[in-house]
């Protein structure tokens, strides 16, 4: 059965790795308030939130935490964070309840690495976007001219993985390729000042560099790969998620109704996303004929954490994940 269409990092904690969550209640009394006998121990939750992505939208438009009130939740955001992996480790360490909705193989490789995080809901978004690019006059035009070069990408996230599927599927081998591991913030100035030869990233990253260094597509994810084996996810920890299943439930309906508000809203949703971004009209303008449309799936969907299981294990045969991962075992019991 084949996938539906939804560097080789060292074993080391590059993860911190103190389970964090609110204590629980060891009784009930009548001092204790109403809503820790109906799966809460808080009434704030922390969310993390990067410079693109439904997060984004969520803490500009208001609507998502006009929804947590109606429950007595309190939302507290945290950012802006680069990618997927810091709001993992602030996740980790305490200083935030849920991840920011990033990569799903960040997050495999920060379970693996010993963090305590449990996923909450998964999302796929299309159409999907994320590229390899090079500059316009680097003399690189296919994934075959990267023989002898340097890619950026982010270690064991969305762009290691696109740059390790691109080469085997042109027959590249990895040795003969430099990976360079950089977060977005570093990678892309130095594929503008050519310290790196390529970049392989996502959107709006890769759509800014493209118009902005004279960059062009040499992979495109959802045009030269034929299956998806990186998905959107959210996690906390597996204490947070024990002791408050009813706020976890909670976020997760209110990140669904952002995400099909932004699918029926595509056009206002990019205008919100600019302002944050600060990237220009035609970026935008981009974004909107895209019409990105998001679905999201829970933690009990058993076709879905099929895909998701081959999709870890493609990553595990490929080294891109240290070790192999039973997904299952990671997941919050709502």
């Amino acid at each position: 059965m084949s996938f539906s269409s939804f560097g080789n990092p060292s074993r080391r904690r590059f993860f911190g790795t103190a389970a964090f969550g609110i204590g629980a209640l060891a009784g009930l009394d009548l001092g204790e308030p109403a809503w820790s006998a109906a799966g809460r121990t808080t009434d704030l939750v922390r969310l993390t939130w990067g410079l693109s992505g439904l997060n984004l939208i969520a803490k500009e438009r208001g609507e998502f935490e006009k929804v947590l009130a109606e429950d007595g939740i309190k939302v507290e955001w945290l950012g802006p964070f680069p990618n997927h992996a810091p709001t993992l480790q602030a996740v980790t360490g305490g200083s935030a309840d849920f991840s920011f909705g990033g990569s799903t193989t960040p997050a495999l490789a920060a379970i693996i690495a010993g963090s305590p995080l449990v996923f909450t809901q998964f999302v796929v978004y299309e159409p999907r976007t994320t590229a390899i690019i090079a500059k316009d006059d680097s003399g690189i035009n296919k994934i075959e001219d990267l023989v002898g070069k340097s890619v950026a990408v982010n270690r064991s996230g969305l762009g290691e993985f696109l740059l390790v599927a691109a080469l085997e599927k042109h027959k590249v081998d990895r040795s003969a390729v430099k990976f360079v591991y950089l977060n977005p913030p570093d990678a892309a100035p130095a594929l503008a000042s050519g310290k790196v030869d390529a970049w392989s990233m996502w959107s709006p990253g890769v759509d800014i560099a493209r118009l902005e260094y004279k960059a062009h597509d040499i992979f495109l994810e959802g045009r030269d790969l034929e299956f998806q084996i990186d998905y959107t996810s959210h996690l906390t920890t597996r204490k947070f998620a024990t002791d408050n299943p009813a706020l976890v439930r909670a976020v997760n309906d209110a990140f669904r109704a952002e995400g099909k508000w932004i699918s029926e809203n595509s056009k206002e949703a990019e205008y919100i996303a600019q302002k944050a971004g600060k990237y220009s009209d035609q970026v935008r303008d981009q974004f909107i004929a895209m019409n990105r449309q998001y679905r999201y799936f829970p933690v009990n969907d058993e076709k879905f954490l099929s895909e998701l299981q081959r999709a870890a294990d493609w990553l595990v045969a490929r080294k891109v994940l240290p070790e192999p991962i039973k997904v299952t075992d990671h997941l919050a019991q709502l």
